[in-house]
């Protein structure tokens, strides 16, 4: 880091900072964990390198740490900037989280806009994917043990479009409201009709696709790839795949649904010496042909049989992205901005579960009853107490 640089004063060294965190913010809140967990401060070279000035010209900027973390925070609570400027000033475990002294107020809302407009021009991918990937080898420095089976899927979201405006803009002659939105058909739906009747209707509307890959044993996405919303998931397989085999994850089997059923892919796997889990379709196993005794024995293994069973994992973290944390719907318009929503969604469900995982510290009440999950965390007692 060059000796030149400078920020904008926090407090955090004044008797209004650490000192009185220490006795207001509890030892298992969550934005405590978060905090002591993971190495935030690491990021700060690579993310000045989205800022002009470098912070060595210029008026002194916010931390991009702190400007991130608060892009986090947005994400993790599902609020919007000006939301998100308020909760920071008025929440004392935000400040905590933020490094901003009890007394001092935050970036106002519209320094959000302007750090994921440069994350943008700067090609965002390639920040936050190192980010995203540090956390993951963050988690397992701390001893979070990933699984030997992955699992492939994928998830649509909607794009900030009006499907019947967008009609009438087509007809008018305009430009649609988002270029980079794909038509996505999501089969039938039973809907129920003003004179009481019950009819079928064919889900269409505009939008983009993710595609993941999940350990299935920590159900922590491990890999992601934002596209146009009617790319196929086969299609994605080589890059998610290419990505899990540099982060050498102790996998021996891919699983999936009947969409990555695809032969290039066997190929692939029986490449790397990979088990195959993926879900066949019934012409494999059913068609009047002497190979598919290949198909049939496939079945049989213990590694295709045990994939199949956890293949539906994959639908914990779409849950969560699309119930707690806005992916449901984009934030903004564009295949870029998308990516860039893409990576801070799955990025603040993974840390969730990282820090459940080596804690037991959850960001919201521990479900009970027969929804109740039975784990012991990594630590005993959290390492900052």
């Amino acid at each position: 880091m060059s000796s030149r640089r400078r920020y904008r004063k926090t407090g955090m060294d004044s008797m209004w900072g650490h000192m009185v965190y220490e006795q207001m913010v509890p030892q298992n809140h969550f934005l405590r964990a978060l905090k002591e967990l993971f190495d935030w401060e690491s990021y700060g070279d690579r993310l000045m390198k989205i800022y002009e000035g470098r912070g060595e010209i210029g008026s002194p900027p916010y931390d991009p740490v702190l400007v991130l973390k608060m892009l986090f925070l947005s994400y993790l609570y599902d609020l919007s900037g000006r939301d998100t400027e308020r909760f920071v000033n008025e929440s004392i475990p935000a400040h905590y989280f933020l490094d901003l002294a009890i007394n001092e107020t935050g970036p106002v809302h519209s320094s959000l806009s302007v750090f994921t407009r440069r994350l943008i021009m700067a090609g965002e991918e390639e920040a936050l994917q190192g980010i995203f990937d540090d956390l993951l080898q963050q988690a397992r420095d701390h001893g979070l043990r990933f699984g030997g089976i992955q699992v492939m899927d994928s998830v649509h979201t909607q794009a900030d479009v009006n499907t019947e405006k967008e009609k009438a803009r087509k007809k008018q002659g305009k430009p649609p409201r988002d270029p980079d939105a794909r038509l996505v058909h999501k089969g039938e739906r039973e809907v129920v009709k003003a004179d009481g009747k019950t009819v079928k209707e064919e889900i269409i509307y505009w939008g983009y696709k993710t595609h993941v890959s999940m350990d299935a044993a920590t159900r922590i996405v491990t890999s992601l790839l934002a596209s146009w919303g009617n790319k196929a998931d086969n299609k994605a397989f080589p890059e998610l795949f290419a990505h899990d085999l540099s982060l050498d994850l102790p996998t021996h089997t891919y699983g999936g649904d009947k969409a990555y059923d695809d032969t290039d892919i066997y190929e692939r796997l029986e490449k790397e010496g990979l088990h195959v889990g993926i879900n066949l379709r019934k012409f494999r196993t059913q068609k009047k042909d002497p190979n598919k005794q290949r198909w049939i024995d496939l079945k049989q293994t213990p590694h295709y049989q045990v994939a199949v069973k956890v293949r539906s994992r994959v639908e914990q973290p779409f849950g969560q992205a699309k119930d707690k944390h806005g992916f449901e719907r984009c934030r903004y318009l564009g295949l870029a901005k998308y990516r860039l929503q893409s990576f801070m969604t799955f990025m603040v469900v993974n840390v969730k579960r990282m820090v459940k995982l080596l804690t037991g510290i959850t960001f919201r009440e521990l479900a009970k009853g027969r929804r109740k999950e039975v784990f012991k965390p990594v630590y005993a007692t959290p390492p900052w107490v």
